[in-house]
């Protein structure tokens, strides 16, 4: 059994502090109320210049007016240590981390076709996910900024686009409830392009309508995945937060167990001319991946590339549905 060198690389590459210890839970001392009037409160907007525009030197950037559905994207945990349980918006230091992680590596992958909304909202920290007294209550008051966003863009910017629904890891804690709130019913999946819920369980019967996307082309559905290395020795009962009872390969969209060679993996650079080889295949509800990423050839846990591993291919994916939505649509006209 290789050792897991999970949360050391997490501190390398995020450049905080890890685990802390906090007083109890208050709602009152948590950071104030964002509001999404305020432009300042969003990590990306359309049709202005932030961390959601990078695209790789070879693309042409595509004007927002242009695209035709809207993004909303919900970031992971980069808030792990500080003196409250949920992150200040007003901490410009960790607002920095954000956009110049995994928006600019995550967000990024959906801006060829749709307009990215990314809302900043007071996370839960990371000690939320080991605190069984305190971490549900930081994530569920950090989940009311999620909504609060989720309706500000529904009431002032969505104006009855089709919508994808982007997370990561905490944001994907987030983004089953807000599914499972605004999309899970006949009529209002139709809304639904697809929602790419990445790096944290999922269970099917979370949902009474929405359904894990069968093919590379469906919509009115879902994917996801989290990534393990596939050597890695997974018992059971270990980090059984990132393992649900659903997963798509994010090469063939397919669920099945059939190994694929994705387009290539990138660690901190959109542009490397040779693409980094990586495949993966599906076994026990888990994605097990052969990458030459440097650094993490020997770490079992690969949760913090999930989007890196595939990005291309999820971009790629995510014109095919998109297409395939406008397509379905004009047919039942």
């Amino acid at each position: 059994m290789k050792p897991i060198y999970y949360l050391p690389f997490l501190c390398l590459l995020f450049l905080v502090g890890c685990l802390q210890t906090l007083p109890a839970f208050k709602a009152e001392d948590q950071p104030p109320k964002p509001d999404y009037s305020n432009e300042a409160n969003w990590s990306g907007l359309p049709f202005r210049d932030d961390a959601t525009d990078v695209i790789p030197k070879y693309e042409t950037w595509v004007n927002d007016s242009q695209k035709t559905v809207d993004v909303f994207y919900i970031y992971p945990t980069i808030y792990k240590f500080g003196e409250t349980w949920n992150a200040d918006l007003n901490n410009n230091k960790l607002n920095r981390r954000i956009d110049k992680l995994p928006v600019k590596f995550q967000a990024t992958v959906f801006n060829e076709m749709g307009r990215v909304y990314a809302p900043r909202y007071r996370q839960g920290c990371i000690e939320s996910f080991s605190d069984s007294a305190n971490g549900p209550k930081a994530l569920a008051f950090a989940y009311e900024d999620v909504k609060l966003a989720f309706e500000y863009y529904m009431e002032h910017y969505n104006r009855g686009r089709p919508i994808i629904i982007a997370s990561h890891s905490q944001g994907t804690y987030h983004a089953r409830r807000l599914l499972k709130e605004y999309f899970d019913t006949p009529a209002k999946k139709q809304q639904l392009v697809c929602a790419y819920i990445v790096g944290y369980a999922i269970y099917p019967d979370q949902y009474e309508v929405l359904t894990p996307c069968k093919n590379a082309s469906e919509t009115n559905c879902y994917v996801t995945w989290s990534s393990f290395d596939e050597n890695f020795y997974y018992p059971d009962s270990a980090n059984d937060f990132l393992v649900g009872k659903v997963i798509v390969n994010p090469i063939t969209w397919n669920i099945d167990t059939a190994e694929a060679q994705g387009k290539g993996a990138f660690l901190l650079s959109l542009n490397r001319k040779k693409l980094f080889e990586t495949s993966a295949y599906m076994r026990n509800n888990m994605l097990w991946v052969d990458t030459k990423v440097p650094l993490f050839k020997r770490t079992n846990v690969l949760h913090l590339l999930d989007y890196n591993l595939f990005w291309h291919d999820i971009r790629a994916n995510v014109k095919l549905r998109v297409n395939a939505y406008h397509n379905s649509a004009k047919s039942t006209n």
